[in-house]
This record gives structure tokens, sequence and C-alpha cells, in this order.
């Protein structure tokens, strides 16, 4: 059940914590009299003390009063009841003792606002033509709920994003929601993965890593992992990963590569990705080449106000120096040599497709 702009959005399973939920509040309205203002007034707090304990992992009880105003013998008769309803809210031991809402078989009542219900439906939107096959069907079914129960204000503002927008599906890998999930799920058990991985060469191998971190960027994903075989970290496109069940052994988790993540995975698409790596000084400030060179298609380093320093890999010299070139600024090869020459024949090639007494 979600509740957005102060209605209850979604259903409950007949018998189910939910179903429940919507059982009481029914019987606390159809009464009469000030016991109905005080069955209202009493579901709206149990609600507001469950969005409380989604909010974060514990809560001391006198923090939980001092949120909802009232005492603290209240919050306890208000845990008990949750408790009846099905909700697993766990005691907290401590100096101060407290509450934490506990995994159960039911989704809980999920309080949005109005902005984080919009921000649902465009994420539902986005995800249903995204790169990650299997969810399509799902986020589609999910869309059409929510805005079936929102609010007539927020509804009309997620059926313009739609009328308005219209989705440029990109071609190139997609990945597999299961694979996804169950990568993603090694990553936070801190269990070994092991799984078959094509390299860009096309060449098969089985790995074994410790997971870290998924990375995602545009229609690609990556799992940043350290290989235990190789004894070093490496990213993985995900898309050319085949995982091998059941899971390894627990892991202790190493120090992480980077502090910086995202960082690090760029880098390691840039350069590592090919056999090919250079370095070019772009005349150009940092600032105007970084709107013209996303962060995976190279690194740059500022130099002075007017130049910068671009680290780049690629599959072929020829491929660089034309990428470079395209680039529209002057600039100079630093290294390799490779690159200088390969450079060099594109100009000629160039000079000559433009005939004698051009410039």
């Amino acid at each position: 059940m979600v509740f957005a702009g102060g209605r209850a959005l979604g259903g409950g399973v007949v018998g189910g914590p939910r179903a429940r939920v919507r059982g009481w509040l029914r019987t606390g309205v159809v009464r009469g009299g000030c016991q109905t203002g005080v069955m209202v007034e009493t579901s709206a707090r149990l609600l507001r003390l469950l969005s409380l304990l989604q909010v974060r992992r514990d809560w001391s009880g006198a923090d939980l009063a001092e949120r909802l105003g009232v005492t603290d013998r209240t919050v306890r008769r208000d845990v008990e009841k949750l408790r009846s309803l099905g909700y697993p809210v766990h005691a907290v031991t401590g100096t101060a003792g407290g509450y934490r809402l506990g995994a159960g078989a039911a989704l809980p009542p999920l309080l949005l606002d109005d902005e984080e219900a919009v921000a649902v439906a465009i994420g539902l939107r986005t995800a249903s033509t995204g790169a990650v096959v299997g969810i399509e069907e799902t986020c589609v079914r999910a869309l059409a709920k929510l805005e079936q129960v929102l609010p007539s204000r927020l509804r009309e503002r997620v059926r313009a994003l739609g009328a308005s927008t219209v989705p440029l599906v990109g071609v190139g890998p997609t990945v597999d929601a299961g694979v996804l999930t169950a990568i993603a799920t090694a990553c936070r058990a801190q269990e070994r993965l092991r799984f078959d991985y094509r390299d860009h060469g096309g060449e098969s191998s089985v790995r074994e890593v410790e997971p870290l971190r998924l990375v995602h960027t545009g229609r690609r994903w990556y799992l940043i992992g350290f290989d235990v075989v190789r004894v070093d970290w490496r990213t993985f496109r995900v898309d050319r990963m085949v995982p091998r069940v059941p899971t390894g052994p627990r892991f202790t988790p190493r120090e992480p590569p980077a502090e910086d993540l995202a960082a690090y995975a760029a880098r390691g698409l840039t350069v590592g990705a090919y056999g090919r790596r250079a370095v070019v000084l772009l005349r150009m400030p940092v600032a105007e080449a970084a709107e013209r060179i996303s962060a995976t298609a190279g690194q740059l380093e500022a130099v002075d106000e007017g130049s910068c320093r671009l680290t780049a890999g690629a599959p072929s010299w020829e491929g660089l120096a034309m990428w470079v070139s395209m680039l529209g600024c002057e600039f100079e090869v630093v290294e390799p040599p490779e690159l200088a020459v390969a450079a060099a024949a594109m100009a000629g090639r160039l000079a000559r497709a433009a005939g004698p007494g051009a410039g």
C-alpha cells in the first residue's frame, strides 16, 4: 500500500497485514461520534509511525514520541498495534532502547510526498525502455497502478511528462534482470561470484571475484570486483557475464581500489578496456573539453587556463587520431609515437583530398 499526497495508493492481500490495516481503518470511519475522530487520528498516527520506521534503521522511543507529538507510552501502544497487524517491529537493545522495522512477508505501506510520487513514476517510465530486459512489462504494470490512484494534480503532471517525451531507444547490449539481481545480491551478501566471461576480443574464461559495486552508465552496466585468481581489481561488463550458481563462500571486504568508484570505473573503461593508451595535449580549457568528452571516453586533467591533458584508449591509433581531430581544437601528441605517426598519415591524406592550393 502506497500513500502519496495524503491518499492511499495501492491495495493489500486479503488476510495479510495490509488488508487488516484497511479493515481497521474502515472500522474507525463507520463508528460515529467522538470515537470516529479518535480512530482516524490513531490510524493516521500509525501510518506516520510506519513511515518514520522506514526512514532509518533504529529509532529510540523518545525520538519517535517527539516526532509524533505523543508520549512514550503512546508510542509503545502504537508499536504493539503494528505488531498485532503483522508488522515485524523489533525491540533494539541499548542504554535507551528503541525500535527497528524488520523484514516481513508483505510490503508495508509506503508514504510518498508529491515529488517522490512523481519521481517514482518517471523512474518506472524510464526503466520500461531501458537496457535491462525482463522488467519492461513489470514497470508498465506498476506505472499503470500508480497513475490510476495518484491525486489528480499529480496524475496530470505525470501524464504531461509522458505525452511530451519520446524515448530514444538505444542500440546496444542489454542486461538480463535476473543476472543483474544475482550480482547485486552477491555484492550485498559479500559472497564470491563465479561466472563465465567473454572479453572484448571474444575470448571466454571462468572468473572468480569478490564483487564490490555495480556501476551504470548509459545502456551499460559494469561490475567492480577483486579477481582472486589474478589477484587484482578488475572491471567487468555485465552483459558479457554468465553467473554460475551457487555463489561461493563469504569473504571479508577488502579496501576499495579508490574512494570514488565511479571515477575508477571510468578510468578502466577509457584505458584498460583497450590495448592502446595515449596522452594528448588539447589546446582547449578543461571545462570546454569536458562538455565534448564523456567520462567513459577519456580522462581530462587541466594544464593551464587554455589547455588540458587527455588520456584515452582506443582499438586503433588511426581511430584515436580521427576522434581527437574531430574535437575541433589544436592538439599535440604527447605519447606514444605510434599515435603521432597515425596523425601525420591522416593529415597527409586530408591534405591530398583537399587538393593543391587549399587552405
